[in-house]
């Protein structure tokens, strides 16, 4: 729809950046699932595309939305979160440095340490919150890439995006952010100097529990992001397009679930801290939490649904709340409608650093009356 004026990303995201075919009226796409496209009598490609390993129509709709959202060049959907960061990591050279948050998610930290720096990567890993720590293993002209994650889960620690760019930038590196806790409904890190933006987009952007998918956003069209668009290629970790389909479903309505679950979410935050049951509550919405300054500064309408729970008396009163929990449904993963909540020293085991006490909570749409009585009920047990 090219007489559409400009929009605000909440109208970009409802309507899929415009979309309309042209041909049928349609609103919605349609799903592409041919794995494999014609030629002419020539042997030219028809349309530009040979097989969908390469390209689909159904996943670069997908794309070409999720980057308008972030604000980047383009974007390259991924058949998991993982599989989008490797590719990134990847697409560095073996030997190259990088440093990485130390507070992320867990499979990441698992990522780099199993597979990555054997494989040849040099990696050090800082507590990028504290900008001091970065620049400190940052290594001028030798170190190829910053990477953090914020709010880090599960502690939801804020790295500010800003000077971590301008770190990474003054010592010749790029600077990725892995924004799967906020999504771009809260943050767009590329508009704070990050060059590369990554998502598990099985969380917030499909936000139904029903896909699984990886996201890469970059600023611009840079070497690093062709090399990463030759890996996808050649190692073949593409979206089918079913779940492009999927995913582009749950983007339409993105703004609107992400922002009631950050509005839930602070509101359990306010409720339990300072609460006799709870000796933490690790959440970038109360003005107490390290981070809250820089949280406000660089997320717009709210701090997102993710947060976490420290509970007095250790694991013993951890694990007996979490077995009484009613409403909340005890399961891995975050950034659905439902309501989550889980153990995270049990997901980790003995490779984690979290502490034993902590439960993670995905806050979903549901009354937030409800899901503040069910965690009391089962704290009080």
């Amino acid at each position: 729809m090219d007489d559409r004026p400009p929009c605000r990303p909440e109208t970009l995201a409802a309507r899929l950046d415009g979309y309309l075919c042209g041909d049928t009226g349609a609103i919605v796409p349609p799903i592409h699932p041919s794995s494999t496209y014609a030629r002419d009598a020539d042997y030219a490609q028809i349309g530009g595309r040979g097989y969908s390993r390469d390209d689909n129509p159904t996943y670069l709709q997908a794309e070409h939305v999720l980057a308008q959202l972030e604000g980047g060049a383009a974007a390259m959907l991924f058949a998991s979160g993982i599989a989008a960061i490797a590719a990134l990591f990847q697409a560095l050279q073996p030997g190259d440095h990088a440093v990485v948050s130390r507070d992320m998610y867990f499979g990441t930290a698992k990522l780099l340490r199993e597979v990555l720096i054997p494989w040849g990567l040099r990696c050090d890993m800082v507590d990028t919150a504290d900008l001091d720590a970065l620049r400190d293993a940052v290594k001028p002209g030798v170190t190829k890439l910053v990477f953090v994650e914020t709010p880090a889960n599960p502690t939801w620690a804020v790295t500010d995006i800003a000077g971590a760019a301008a770190i990474a930038h003054a010592a010749g590196a790029l600077l990725a952010v892995d924004n799967t806790s906020a999504s771009p409904a809260l943050c767009r890190p590329i508009a704070h100097g990050a060059d590369l933006v990554v998502h598990s987009a099985t969380k917030y952007l499909n936000g139904h529990s029903d896909v699984v998918a990886g996201a890469v956003v970059t600023a611009a069209d840079t070497k690093l992001w062709q090399r990463i668009g030759r890996i996808r290629f050649l190692a073949g970790p593409v979206l089918g397009p079913f779940e492009a389909w999927l995913l582009l479903r749950g983007m339409r309505t993105l703004f609107i679930r992400v922002r009631a679950a950050g509005a839930n979410a602070q509101r359990i935050a306010e409720h339990f801290d300072g609460h006799k049951a709870i000796a933490q509550v690790c959440y970038p919405g109360l003005p107490g939490f390290p981070g809250h300054a820089i949280a406000a500064r660089q997320m717009e309408g709210g701090f997102g649904g993710m947060l976490s729970l420290r509970v007095a008396g250790g694991r013993d009163a951890a694990m007996r709340a979490i077995s009484r929990v009613r409403i909340f449904i005890r399961a891995t993963s975050l950034g659905g409608v439902e309501s989550l909540i889980e153990h995270r020293a049990t997901i980790e085991k003995e490779d984690g650093t979290v502490p034993d006490d902590l439960l993670r909570l995905s806050v979903g749409i549901e009354a937030v009356e409800d899901l503040i009585a069910d965690l009391e009920q089962a704290l009080a047990g």
